[in-house]
């Protein structure tokens, strides 16, 4: 209908109330669409100009935001806070900003990084424990709920180019084949681009690797190595981003596997620190702590606090132990510095930028305190404590030289975890101490903060980055995100103390939880109780209210060096009682101990694309399937069957689960036909045909008879080899893996797409054959 051209001050009115409506709705994301404000008559005669949207950008002046957050460091670690280890890279940054010295996390990856992302407690974000452990309540399923919107989404909805490059560990197991669902990926989570690893932890030379959903091939350089790797996309990522649309900030987060086990510098940078160790780890943090002071980042009168009983004496080792551990130690400072130069390329390409000091860099120094995960003696596979099974030096001692590279999945003794996180107790798992979840953070924003090389000590938590941000970019945290109402952030933005030393700390308190492991923070005072202990896999039953409390005034006491628990008990009673009222709010209930069988999806009844399943048919190969959603093979008989076309002496990968750290496979080498269970990369064994198999179609099987009963956990069994129904080899396994074979490495048939299970054949080792079909059985 035609609407006369005295109506259009009309229209101008309303296209100002759509707008002013728009503006009220700020705090709603994503933003009213966009309708022309002006006047339209019957044809462009009678009409208004034509007017597009304007680009989406955020305020005027909004910061480039670079957030770095390493893994499994500890507060005395780098020599930034007085450590041993060079971080030359951090300690330019840090002359450019400031430093935080009561920073904390939550003293394992996942959680912190839910918390970092979301601005919400872990629990709030369904986040208590990482996912391969979750169980079936709110705080703890893995989850990330779309109420708790992370940042990347928001600052991605008000203009913000995003991108993710490095760890995610906050994508739900059973979602990060390559069929998703993708919307708890880093691209569904706010991130334009993603290039990284799901899952805890991975191999620096032979990583399964995605760009946004797609698996990203081998790479088939020798010097390989993830770091760098990591470091080359992020930079290339920013460069082009700010070639293409130059006025548009960033948001980049890069999370590198380091220093989380596999401790594996590449091979030029293994032998930097020799020698430099040998100390051993008790006049290590006696040097430590005598460093920090003299930094400044510990006040004068810190105490060092007691090493735990059960950890040994240096001096009480033998001299092998010693060289053993030393060497260890050695390589995790190598991997450590090389990562902190890895990111100190970034840094630097982001400050080579035309609006360089326009951006603000976070550099969380660690997800967590330094990993006592290697148990007593340290270990050449970290998967064998997340399946109850020890190590010994003796054994350890045979392949010293070959440690930090790709053979093995090592991890250093639990004393040196506990030397890195100088000079508090306890380690990475213990949210009860500060050794677990007090972590350095370094600030630096040129164009704002003008104390160069500045201390802050405001206690703050990790929920605190995104509040931060936020307040940074002048952007307002939604209230609805994609039509889902949201929690209200935990988190309290530090803004206010980066200029400003002496300002009064905003947070008051602060619960924490991991395990059985619990700690309070409430006005300078600090209640502790510690429930497990990381170096020991089992959690055996206890009473909860029979647990001891510790009472610590941090206020004057920075390492929790003295216990006041016998001097205040009614502040102890007053604590405990304050834990639980905000463990109440705070999702953490129900208290939950379960050790290493919360691995096992099948046990804990967690979801898996493989549950209920007895038989598993592929149809040609398949890469990278991960563990979770794959065919159950632990403590179960099994067949694998394979429909084939030999080409003469048959090479390739019939069927595999796990690598180097343990599992299975099912290949042929020069037409001989092998089955192999690599158990946790201490022994393996293997059944092979006699002779090489005939060209032409064969159908081949690999059968696996369980010793055991359904609640029988790691026995062994008897292997046999048939090819067209007729039995070729027959062998024993003396045991097998039982609980988990890999955080980060699957299922592959046709090919290896990770690494090796066995020495006799270099992925991808890919079958040279025709696979027609490929068929699990479960027994």
């Amino acid at each position: 209908m035609f609407i006369p051209k005295k109506a259009r001050a009309l229209g101008w009115l309303l296209g100002l109330c759509a707008l002013a409506i728009q503006a009220h709705a700020e705090t709603i994301l994503p933003k009213p669409d966009y309708h022309f404000p002006g006047y339209v008559g019957r044809t462009k005669l009678d009409s208004d100009p034509p007017k597009y949207p304007p680009l989406e950008r955020p305020p005027q002046g909004a910061p480039n935001v670079l957030v770095i957050l390493l893994d499994d460091v500890g507060f005395g670690q780098f020599d930034v806070f007085g450590g041993g280890v060079p971080s030359p890279s951090l300690d330019r940054l840090a002359a450019d900003g400031v430093r935080f010295n009561r920073f904390h996390t939550s003293a394992l990856c996942s959680p912190t990084r839910a918390a970092l992302l979301t601005g919400r407690t872990p629990h709030q974000a369904n986040t208590g424990v990482i996912s391969e452990l979750g169980i079936g309540y709110d705080g703890y399923t893995g989850i990330l709920p779309k109420s708790t919107g992370t940042i990347a989404e928001i600052l991605r909805q008000n203009g913000y180019a995003t991108a993710q490059i490095g760890k995610n560990h906050n994508t739900p197991p059973w979602e990060t084949s390559e069929v998703g669902p993708f919307d708890r990926w880093p691209t569904g989570l706010g991130f334009d681009y993603f290039y990284g690893f799901n899952g805890g932890d991975t191999s620096q030379f032979e990583p399964i690797l995605y760009e946004g959903h797609s698996l990203v091939p081998r790479s088939q350089d020798p010097n390989y190595h993830l770091t760098t790797d990591l470091s080359d996309h992020a930079i290339n990522w920013v460069n082009k981003a700010k070639a293409i649309d130059p006025q548009r900030p960033f948001f980049l987060y890069v999370a590198p596997g380091a220093a989380h086990s596999p401790h594996q510098p590449p091979a030029d940078w293994r032998d930097k620190y020799k020698g430099q160790f040998d100390m051993g780890w008790d006049k290590y943090r006696e040097l430590t702590l005598e460093r920090q002071k003299k930094l400044g980042v510990v006040p004068a009168n810190t105490q060092l606090t007691p090493r735990p009983a059960d950890l040994p004496a240096w001096d009480t080792l033998q001299p092998e132990q010693q060289r053993l551990y030393s060497r260890m130690m050695e390589l995790f400072a190598a991997f450590s510095a090389h990562a902190d130069y890895e990111m100190g390329r970034i840094i630097d390409a982001v400050r080579q930028l035309p609006d360089g000091d326009n951006t603000l860099i976070i550099y969380v120094v660690g997800d967590n305190g330094a990993s006592a995960e290697g148990g007593l003696d340290g270990r050449t596979n970290e998967f064998s404590i997340f399946n109850g099974v020890q190590e010994t030096w003796q054994s350890n001692l045979k392949v010293i030289d070959e440690l930090g590279g790709p053979k093995h999945f090592n991890h250093f003794p639990s004393a040196w975890a506990h030397a890195m996180n100088t000079p508090f107790q306890w380690t990475k798992q213990v949210a009860s101490h500060f050794g677990g979840t007090r972590n350095p953070l370094v600030i630096s924003w040129p164009a704002q903060i003008k104390d160069k090389g500045g201390l802050r000590s405001q206690f703050a938590y990790v929920t605190d980055i995104t509040p931060t941000i936020l307040e940074a970019a002048g952007i307002e945290a939604p209230s609805v995100l994609n039509g889902v109402p949201q929690k209200p952030m935990d988190g309290i933005s530090m803004l206010y103390a980066f200029n400003d030393a002496k300002a009064k700390e905003r947070r008051r308190g602060q619960v924490f939880e991991l395990f059985r492991n619990r700690g309070i923070y409430q006005d300078g005072w600090f209640a502790s109780s510690v429930g497990s202990k990381p170096w020991n896999p089992d959690r055996d039953e206890f009473d909860v209210d029979k647990t001891t409390w510790e009472l610590y005034n941090i206020d004057e006491d920075f390492s929790q060096a003295h216990d006041l628990a016998a001097q205040h008990p009614e502040k102890v009673k007053q604590m405990e009682q304050l834990w639980w009222a905000e463990a109440q709010k705070a999702n953490i209930l129900p208290l939950n101990w379960d050790g290493i069988k919360r691995f096992n999806a099948e046990l804990m009844g967690r979801p898996s694309l493989a549950a209920g399943r007895k038989q598993f048919v592929y149809n040609g190969p398949l890469a990278a399937l991960p563990e979770g959603n794959a065919p159950g093979l632990h403590n179960r008989s099994f067949s694998v069957i394979a429909e084939v076309e030999l080409p003469e002496k048959a090479n390739g990968m019939l069927f595999t689960q796990g690598g180097s750290t343990g599992g299975w496979g099912f290949f042929l080498k020069d037409g001989r036909l092998s089955a192999v269970h690599n158990f946790l990369g201490m022994d393996s064994y293997r059944v092979d045909s006699e002779s090489a198999l005939p060209a032409g179609k064969a159908t081949l099987k690999m059968d696996f008879n369980y010793d055991g009963n359904a609640k029988d956990r790691g026995k062994g069994g008897s292997l046999r080899l048939s090819a067209n129904g007729k039995v070729i080899a027959e062998g024993r396994v003396e045991r097998t893996v039982p609980f988990i074979y890999s955080l980060y490495e699957g299922q592959d048939i046709g090919l290896d797409s990770g690494s090796a299970v066995s020495t006799d054949y270099t992925p991808p080792f890919a079958f040279a054959g025709r696979l027609n079909r490929l068929t699990v059985d479960l027994r």
